[in-house]
């Protein structure tokens, strides 16, 4: 199965991205993912469901440790695997 993943995490600083902001990107641009789209005030990646699910579960500690206080997310069924 595939998946899609979207997230935010804050708090925002429109100033200069925040160390959880950077190490989300970082986390997403390094993960096995494809459709990768990472902007400053929402992000979204594609890939097989355990590519996805590892990501957003490295996401979550990674960020978190980083100082963000909130992080949302949602994740979709796009599609069958290979598809």
């Amino acid at each position: 199965m595939r998946l899609r993943v979207e997230f935010t995490t804050e708090p925002f600083d429109l100033d200069e991205a925040p160390e959880h902001a950077l190490v989300a990107r970082e986390v997403i641009e390094a993960a096995d993912l494809d459709a990768v789209d990472v902007g400053p005030f929402g992000n979204t990646a594609e890939g097989g469901a355990d590519e996805v699910l590892a990501a957003v579960d490295a996401l979550l500690r990674r960020t978190l440790a980083s100082g963000a206080t909130r992080i949302s997310l949602q994740v979709n069924v796009v599609g069958e695997a290979g598809a």
